[in-house]
C-alpha cells in the first residue's frame, strides 16, 4: 500500500535542488562565516548571497533580513524583543485568537511581565473583522501583530489593510508569514508590515532555520547573547548551509508559485468532488475567498478526531488534526473553538494540506480511502 503524505502545514519534504545546493556547505564551504581566513570567507559568501537574494525577493534590503532557527524564533525576537525595548513607550499589544502558539505563547509570557494585551475575534471564517484593529487601537499600544495565513485552517488575514491603518499609529507591525510565505507574493513594503516570520522547512527547506523581516531603524531586545552575528541581533554561529537551503528553497517557491496555486486548488476541488459523490456529510472550516490553497480543513460531524486520525493512518494516509505543535493533544483546537460555538465541529475536524510529491492520483486515492474510512466508522 503506496503510503500518501497529506500534511505539508506541519513539515515538507526537502526538495532535490534544496539538498543539492546545500551539500557543499557541509563538504567544502566547512568554514566558519565569522573567520577572516580563505575557508570563512568562502562561507560568508554563501551567507551574504543568500541573504541578499532573499531580501530582494520580499521587497527588502540586506540587512533588514535576520537568520533564525525557524518561524517561531522569528516571531518570538520580533514579539517579545520589541515589546521588552519599547515597554515606556506604551503597555498595550494587540494579537487575534487564532495566531499559531509561537506567538500567542509570547504574548502569555508578556501578559505575566505586566503588558496588557487585546486578543481579537474573527468570524466563523476565521477572518479578523475588519474594523477590529481600529478598535482595539490606543495610545498606549505599541504593536500589532496578526498572522497572514493560518496554518489551520488557511484562512487569510487582511495584512495590507492592517498596515495601511496603522501607517498612521505608533504601532509596529507584526505578521507570522509561516504558513503563507510561498504561497502568496509578498512585499513587504506593499503590505505595511514591520517585521515578518518565515521558515524554511514549510516550503521543501531544511528544518532549523529561518527568517525575520526588520524593517530598518526599528529596534529590538535580542533574544541571545553571545558574539555579535546578525548584526548584534541574533547571537550564534550562523547556519550557513541551512540558509543556503533556505534561499534555495525560496527561489524554487517563487518561481512556481502561480502552477503550485492551480494545482493545490485542483486538489481541493478533486478531493471535495469525491466527498460530495459519496454522500458522506462534512463542513468546510475556513473562508472560502480568501484561503491558501494547500490547505484544506474539513470537519466530519459526530466522528472523533482520534478515531479519524488512527484509521486514516491505518489506510496509509498522514493527515492532522491541526498545528503540527499541538497533534499529541486531545484539546480541541484554539483556532476553531475561535471560530465556532459548536465544540463538536472542533473535535471532528481534519486537516488535509497539499505540497510537493504529491500527484492527482495520489489526492483521488488519499479521498477514497478517507470516505471509506468515514463509512466504517459512521456505521
Amino acid at each position: 500500500m503506496k503510503r500518501i503524505y497529506l500534511d505539508h502545514a506541519a513539515t515538507s519534504p526537502v526538495h532535490p535542488e534544496v539538498f543539492a545546493a546545500m551539500k557543499p556547505y557541509y563538504e567544502s564551504f566547512f568554514g566558519n562565516p565569522s573567520s577572516i581566513h580563505q575557508f570563512g570567507r568562502e562561507a560568508r559568501r554563501g551567507l551574504d548571497n543568500s541573504r541578499d537574494y532573499i531580501a530582494k525577493t520580499i521587497g527588502a534590503s540586506f540587512d533588514e533580513i535576520i537568520f533564525t532557527s525557524g518561524g517561531t524564533e522569528a516571531d518570538n525576537l520580533a514579539i517579545m524583543g520589541y515589546a521588552t525595548a519599547h515597554k515606556h513607550e506604551g503597555n498595550h499589544l494587540i494579537t487575534t485568537k487564532v495566531e499559531h502558539h509561537g506567538v500567542l505563547h509570547a504574548f502569555e509570557f508578556l501578559e505575566k511581565q505586566g503588558f496588557e494585551v487585546t486578543y481579537l475575534d474573527v468570524n466563523e471564517e476565521g477572518r479578523i473583522y475588519s474594523n477590529s484593529v481600529a478598535e482595539a487601537l490606543r495610545e498606549d499600544t505599541i504593536l500589532v501583530s496578526c498572522m497572514f495565513g493560518n496554518n489551520e485552517v488557511g484562512t487569510v488575514q487582511p495584512i495590507k489593510e492592517i498596515g495601511s491603518l496603522l501607517s498612521e499609529h505608533k504601532a509596529v507591525f507584526h505578521t507570522d508569514a509561516v504558513q503563507a510565505f510561498g504561497m502568496e507574493t509578498i512585499n513587504v513594503k506593499d503590505l505595511g508590515v514591520d517585521f515578518l516570520a518565515v521558515s524554511a522547512h514549510k516550503l521543501n527547506g531544511p528544518k532549523g532555520i529561518g527568517f525575520l523581516y526588520a524593517k530598518k531603524g526599528i529596534t529590538f531586545s535580542p533574544l541571545f547573547y553571545g558574539g555579535e552575528q546578525e548584526r548584534k541581533r541574533r547571537a550564534g554561529t550562523e547556519n550557513v548551509a541551512g540558509v543556503v537551503g533556505l534561499a534555495k528553497a525560496v527561489e524554487l517557491s517563487i518561481k512556481d508559485l502561480d502552477n503550485r496555486r492551480e494545482l493545490y486548488n485542483k486538489y481541493r476541488e478533486t478531493m471535495l468532488q469525491i466527498f460530495n459523490h459519496e454522500n458522506i456529510s462534512f463542513k468546510i472550516n475556513g473562508d472560502e475567498t480568501y484561503y491558501l490553497p494547500h490547505i484544506l480543513n474539513v470537519s466530519f460531524p459526530g466522528l472523533s478526531v482520534e478515531s479519524m486520525l488512527m484509521n486514516l493512518d491505518l489506510e496509509g494516509v498522514a493527515v492532522s488534526s491541526g498545528s503540527a505543535c499541538t497533534a499529541g493533544s486531545i484539546d480541541p483546537s484554539h483556532v476553531l473553538t475561535a471560530m465556532f460555538d459548536d465544540i463538536n465541529r472542533s473535535h471532528s475536524a481534519i486537516r488535509f494540506s497539499f505540497g510537493y510529491g504529491l500527484t492527482i492520483e495520489d489526492i483521488r486515492e488519499a479521498a477514497e480511502r478517507t470516505v471509506k474510512v468515514i463509512k466504517r466508522l459512521t456505521k
